[in-house]
């Protein structure tokens, strides 16, 4: 996802050769559970989870508001189930973060409904393991997406103080000539980071997985000081190391600006310059509802490393 402007450059290929993957060696030992949601209850833990509710469209002209109703967002059989809905609705045309007095009273009107929970003011994390089981949902428009924003944005606004996108997905299902068995199944990792737009830079892997299409897997990043890994049911698809990210804020650092806590954001947006821009092009407005549904979310952190979790790495 992006905080202020589209997703993922245009210019990649609607649908990534697949590279070559190796099983994860199990995580260290010393990694150690701090934080999790199981979603056991009968409702979406407040304690945990917080709503953003806007109309902004996620600075990527994406077609949804985002609610706090338990129609867009909910605990079901065991399962948190974001839903998204074709109807048209009117809100706030920007986020709470984004709100001044000259725009305060501003809306916006979308033709689709969804739900972003975040962490945001409850739990934020500095190195670590996470994990998210999750089945995502399909069709052209369709962005499901599993990432981090900063604490508190100590660095400056995005992209100053860095992104992360443990997991995106874009119009999984559809129609792809290129792709194996003819449908699209590509996820995505990624990194944002360096200079305030148009100077801002990214960097990350996609990788076709046809399993994704069907059924829950567990999308997991693990971030130390100097790397992260990215793994879809402990395969690896894509690292980066400290020396590939920098930011403009702080360059004598350079560990930044991932070296700082980060707070944990799950959502499913429609629409938008990543979806629109591949596949088969806009959005689908059949098959509503669409439902991304998560089994659990799960963070660990290294105690015997906690400057640099180094000690816990793969």
């Amino acid at each position: 996802m992006r905080i202020a402007v589209a997703g993922l450059a245009l210019a990649l290929s609607a649908c990534a050769t697949v590279p070559a993957t190796t099983p994860a060696p199990a995580p260290a030992d010393e990694w150690q559970l701090v934080w999790s949601d199981e979603f056991d209850g009968d409702a979406i833990d407040s304690a945990k989870w917080g709503f953003d509710v806007d109309c902004w469209g996620g600075g990527n002209n994406e077609r949804q508001c985002y609610t706090d109703r338990a129609k867009n967002a909910r605990v079901e059989d065991g399962k948190l189930v974001i839903e998204a809905h074709r109807e048209t609705m009117t809100g706030p045309a920007f986020p709470e973060m984004l709100r001044a007095a000259e725009n305060a009273n501003e809306t916006n009107t979308k033709a689709f409904t969804s739900a972003r929970l975040v962490t945001r003011g409850k739990a934020a994390w500095k190195y670590g393991r996470i994990e998210v089981r999750a089945e995502l949902p399909q069709g052209q428009g369709s962005w499901p997406a599993i990432w981090m924003l900063p604490k508190d944005w100590s660095r400056g606004g995005w992209p100053l103080s860095g992104e992360i996108d443990i997991l995106e997905a874009v119009n999984l299902g559809t129609p792809c000539e290129e792709c194996p068995g003819g449908r699209q199944s590509t996820i995505l990792g990624t990194l944002h980071f360096g200079k305030r737009p148009p100077e801002n830079v990214h960097k990350g892997d996609e990788m076709v997985y046809p399993p994704v299409l069907s059924g829950y897997h567990t999308y997991a990043l693990e971030w130390t000081a100097d790397r992260m890994v990215w793994t879809v049911d402990d395969l690896v698809y894509a690292t980066r190391t400290s020396n590939e990210w920098f930011t403009a804020a702080d360059p004598g650092d350079p560990r930044a600006p991932f070296d700082a806590p980060f707070h944990l954001i799950l959502n499913l947006a429609i629409g938008g310059g990543l979806a629109e821009g591949r596949g088969l092009g806009g959005v689908d407005e059949t098959g509503f509802p669409k439902d991304m549904r998560i089994d659990w979310v799960r963070v660990f952190q290294c105690p015997s490393d906690p400057a640099t979790a180094a000690a816990c790495k793969r």
